[in-house]
């Protein structure tokens, strides 16, 4: 069985090399990086290893577009399971083989929550309008899906890629799991969350522009949301 581990990067210096080091540690697979148009010395720390594979956007492109990218990297290299994790320092590479344990159990997706009775806390506490606005919007997937998840937006997930075959993921920003998320439900793929923990170092972290309003990013997750589940329905009809 073939894995791959993915990342997406945006000026990271000050984190990509210790990640990409401890991800190492944990995990003897592909390592798929997608640089998308950082402007530091990420490009510099990239370009020096010869352990992972890279894909260069030539500005930002956004979150979406880059896992996007990502997994069709992994699926023309014949992947069987891709986990993604972010490079900020804020998923802990050590549970990459229990995420891949999980799939193994039956699952379609597993994604990682920070609000689970054995999340433990590392670091500052997050800002609350970001967990409200997380809050918000697995309140709003779970009354929709029936489903019982306690973090929508965690992006240390595990997936098996067949369950992805036709999935077209097109929201190229932040809210692409909320695409993911509605296009799962109305597939019927099997989810499931796993502990990880909730690690935070930098309030000065920013989504960018109009997004760092908490009611105009909610505005946004739910336009995306709602689209994709009626494009869906209409598919299906």
């Amino acid at each position: 069985m073939s894995d791959a581990v993915l990342l997406p990067v945006y000026n990271e210096e000050k984190t990509v090399g210790a990640v990409l080091d401890a991800v190492r540690r944990y995990f003897h697979g592909d390592v798929l990086v997608v640089d998308d148009g950082s402007t530091d010395s990420t490009v510099a720390a990239l370009a020096s290893r010869h352990d992972v594979s890279v894909i260069t956007h030539p500005y930002n492109m956004g979150y979406g577009r880059a896992l996007a990218e990502g997994f069709s990297l992994a699926r023309a290299r014949g992947c069987d399971r891709v986990l993604t994790m972010d490079c900020d320092g804020q998923h802990e590479p050590a549970h990459i083989p229990g995420f891949l344990a999980t799939l193994d159990e039956g699952w379609d997706i597993v994604s990682g929550s920070r609000y689970l009775p054995d999340s433990g806390e590392v670091g500052i506490v997050a800002p609350g309008q970001r967990r409200e606005v997380n809050r918000r919007v697995t309140e709003e997937i779970n009354r929709v899906t029936g489903w019982s998840f306690t973090d929508a937006f965690c992006g240390f997930k595990a997936y098996r890629m067949s369950a992805l075959e036709g999935m077209e993921l097109s929201e190229p920003g932040y809210a692409m799991p909320m695409e993911m998320w509605a296009k799962a439900y109305r597939s019927g793929l099997l989810v499931t969350e796993l502990a990880v923990e909730r690690i935070y170092c930098d309030h000065n972290r920013s989504f960018g522009g109009a997004l760092d309003d908490p009611e105009h990013r909610f505005g946004y997750y739910m336009r995306v949301w709602r689209r994709a589940l009626d494009s869906e329905e209409a598919q299906s009809r």
